[in-house]
């Protein structure tokens, strides 16, 4: 059997399985491997699998699966750890990470780990939600009286008091989960626009908090990661492992 380093890391209960291809070579990223090593009772079990890689311009290219197997195009709970580990990897305080349509910076705060994360768009709105795009879609609902579509990325707000929001999760590809931090800054952005008024937002959501501030051209999201330990993934006896290093 050959061995696949790996770590593991949350933030705000959302879990996270890393492969750092930066130092290693790896398997072939198929949904089937996706979904084996996300499973949580036959594999390490996470709500995303994590896959930072070479970029000619970033510190790390990822690259995001679902535990479902599919590939999801923004995290933002995965950058910011994703962004935590290339730090302490590196002995730097702030790292950048490519995604398919942009580049983030993640560097450290007093409120942990924070990360730019770019434009959101609003694409649609109803008096019940509103549709924002940030690099993945997501359907922020105001109130839920309509049914939720199964091709885009849930946030329900159950409440709000002044500048602080709580809010209730479903992930396309992974289903209910404590938090999503994309999704914080779709319901910041949702929320912006509905009141026509930028600010910062602190999100509740089930598994912790983060804090959303910025504009809708570059949000700022922040919040607490932690690596919650390291270990070996076995792989077949063709896997292609044999080069790591441990993260």
């Amino acid at each position: 059997m050959n061995q696949l380093p790996f770590t593991k890391m949350q933030a705000q209960g959302n879990d996270f399985v890393l492969l750092n291809g930066l130092t290693c070579e790896l398997p072939e990223l198929t949904e089937a491997f996706a979904r084996q090593i996300t499973e949580r009772r036959y594999g390490i079990g996470c709500d995303q699998l994590l896959v930072l890689l070479p970029d000619d311009v970033a510190d790390a290219r990822m690259r995001i699966f679902n535990n479902d197997g599919s590939e999801a195009a923004n995290c933002g709970n995965g950058l910011r750890c994703a962004g935590e580990l290339l730090m302490q990897l590196g002995d730097q305080n702030t790292a950048t990470i490519a995604l398919a349509d942009r580049i983030v910076k993640t560097s450290r705060s007093q409120l942990g780990v924070r990360v730019e994360m770019g434009a959101a768009n609003i694409t649609g709105t109803t008096d019940a939600h509103v549709d924002v795009n940030i690099g993945n879609e997501h359907r922020v609902f105001f109130e839920a009286t309509e049914s939720f579509p199964t091709d885009t990325n849930i946030e329900i707000i159950t409440g709000q008091i002044a500048d602080h929001i709580w809010i209730d999760i479903i992930e396309r590809g992974a289903g209910h989960t404590p938090a999503c931090g994309s999704g914080a800054c779709a319901t910041a952005s949702a929320i912006w626009h509905m009141d026509q008024l930028v600010r910062p937002l602190i999100i509740e959501m089930p598994g912790g908090r983060v804090q959303v501030s910025g504009t809708p051209e570059n949000l700022i999201l922040e919040g607490s990661v932690s690596r919650i330990f390291d270990g070996n993934y076995h792989l077949p006896s063709d896997g292609r492992s044999q080069a790591c290093s441990s993260a």
